[in-house]
């Protein structure tokens, strides 16, 4: 193979690497973990050299299990978790956190220490905020920032750069600190559409010294996404990864967003190309993103943009999600009196547990498609950490009702399938958002771990009334990296053209109708009065103190 493209992917909880060829199948990918740090207080924190090498690992796996030499790889892609990464002006890490430890220096996008910042920004009101759907989250990066000004000022004063991650990495590969339109118009509230920042937002929440300094520190270049950026890996980054000097690298994308580029745009198996702007792409990990173009601005409220050339450039973009979903749905099966069986049962079984407990709930109700009747009397709203959209509310909780004594791995199954289904509807609120702003879609496009569960594919179809499509690859987040280096490297001229050539989506689960339809919107109707319980409870409690 003398051509091929290499994605690199930094989630929440590891690093990966994919090779590519120019038709977009997957030769090779590997990951290795990286480290997390949680303390009291929300703060959530992770090292950028940790992550770096943990990069620099997979990529060298990914090239000897492809048996690939260095010089056929053609270009190459980052993306990553909207974390911000702070260093000195000279790139050395600085300490975001209590700890003191400048090898943590990463405050990590699920971080929600600035909630206090975020409501302050909030109450400004600022015009600004209309296009993060009217409310800013703690996930983004101004609240941080803000934070990191009042409560560790050496740390903000020393800091030469704050980066996204995803610019850290390309940063660190190039030299180059152009800033990707993505990412700083996704999480640091660049106005695209203006090519510019709001110097009045800054000076009103108490960061005018950005300002000030012309936006230095945070991104004086913007570039368009798959950018060429400087000249290429410099020769110390392309030392360290394996790879040859002067490598093509496109400016990055927020980790979300690649599965989006990953997915929406594909091609059918009958070879028919599809309307970006008819697809809703749903990219679950850790959190779920919901990734929906238009091609004039439409403003949902709760959900965050329109952002301007923020996936695909002749596109705007809306972003929602639920903060918490492959986490949620772990914690919520911990919390089960059957765990432990469970788990020695699916280790026995050789088989993860969620994967255990899908076969076992599909062996109970007989098929997939009577799967999500188990549910019937237990009710999860899984918001673990707060509702991202469409009520933009970091301070909700969830709920699991309908609990009984029972304690078997029966009982556990029943739970998992609830659980999933209250996932779903929190992506049926998000869709019922959009459709009154007047965006309607013709089918979901899934991608990450969880897409691979049919069980969950089903019940998605069944709870949102919309065709589920899987893209054939097991790995769209790595192509949509790879497909940066593809356009970088002037193989393709567009990410649009990248993914007409490189994506294609396979099976596709149709919704079902009468009494399957009829249920779920009884379980939704239940999803709804919990949701509501919820903030109703949140401020009697709250209301005195």
């Amino acid at each position: 193979m003398d051509s091929v493209f290499l994605g690199i992917d930094v989630g929440t909880g590891s690093a990966r690497a994919g090779l590519f060829d120019p038709a977009g199948r997957l030769l090779a990918s590997a990951k290795r973990p990286i480290r997390i740090w949680h303390e009291p207080g929300d703060i959530v924190e992770q090292s950028s050299e940790d992550i770096w090498q943990a990069i620099c690992a997979s990529v060298r796996e990914a090239l000897a299990t492809a048996n690939v030499r260095p010089e056929a790889v053609r270009g190459l892609g980052f993306d990553a978790t909207c974390s911000l990464v702070v260093v000195d002006p000279a790139g050395a890490p600085l300490a975001v956190g209590p700890s003191g430890d400048p090898a943590r220096n990463v405050v990590v996008w699920m971080d929600h220490r600035a909630m206090d910042q975020t409501a302050r920004i909030n109450a400004t009101g600022h015009r600004v905020l209309d296009y993060v759907g009217g409310t800013i989250s703690p996930e983004m990066e101004t609240p941080k920032l803000l934070w990191l000004n009042e409560n560790l000022p050496q740390t903000y004063r020393d800091a030469g750069h704050f980066f996204d991650l995803a610019d850290y990495l390309s940063w660190r590969a190039t030299g180059s600190a152009a800033r990707s339109v993505c990412t700083l118009t996704c999480k640091w509230t660049y106005l695209a559409h203006e090519g510019r920042w709001d110097a009045d937002y800054f000076r009103t929440i108490g960061l005018g010294d950005l300002a000030d300094d012309g936006f230095a520190r945070i991104g004086d270049t913007v570039v368009d996404i798959a950018t060429p950026l400087g000249q290429g890996l410099t020769d110390a980054a392309a030392a360290e990864l394996g790879l040859v000097p002067g490598l093509p690298v496109g400016a990055s994308l927020i980790d979300a967003h690649a599965g989006g580029v990953g997915t929406i745009g594909a091609r059918s198996q009958d070879g028919a190309a599809a309307d970006p702007a008819r697809e809703l792409a749903l990219i679950m990990g850790t959190s779920l993103c919901s990734m929906a173009l238009t091609r004039d601005p439409v403003f949902v409220p709760g959900i965050w943009g329109p952002y301007r050339g923020a996936m695909l450039p002749s596109y705007w973009l809306l972003e929602g999600g639920q903060s918490a979903y492959g986490a949620a749905l772990d914690r919520i099966v911990s919390l089960h009196p059957a765990y432990g069986e469970a788990q020695a049962a699916a280790s026995a079984a050789c088989a993860p547990l969620l994967a255990f407990l899908e076969r076992r709930a599909v062996a109970l109700a007989g098929s997939v498609e009577a799967a999500a009747t188990l549910a019937g009397k237990l009710h999860v709203v899984p918001e673990l950490l707060g509702n991202r959209a469409p009520e933009a509310d970091p301070h909700a909780t969830g709920i699991i009702a309908g609990l009984t004594l029972a304690s078997g791995i029966d009982d556990l199954a029943n739970l998992f399938v609830a659980t999933l289904c209250g996932l779903c509807y929190g992506t049926r609120q998000i869709v019922e958002a959009a459709n009154v702003q007047g965006v309607s879609f013709e089918r979901i496009v899934v991608s990450g771990g969880a897409a691979r569960s049919p069980l969950l594919r089903r019940i998605l179809a069944d709870a949102t009334g919309l065709s589920v499509a899987l893209p054939v690859t097991d790995e769209p987040v790595l192509l949509g990296s790879a497909m940066l280096g593809a356009v970088a490297s002037g193989a393709h001229a567009s990410l649009e053209a990248a993914a007409a050539a490189m994506s294609r989506n396979g099976e596709t689960t149709v919704p079902d109708t009468g009494e399957v339809a009829a249920f779920h919107e009884r379980k939704y109707r239940a999803f709804r009065l919990l949701q509501t319980s919820e903030r109703q409870i949140r401020a009697l409690m709250t209301a005195g103190s």
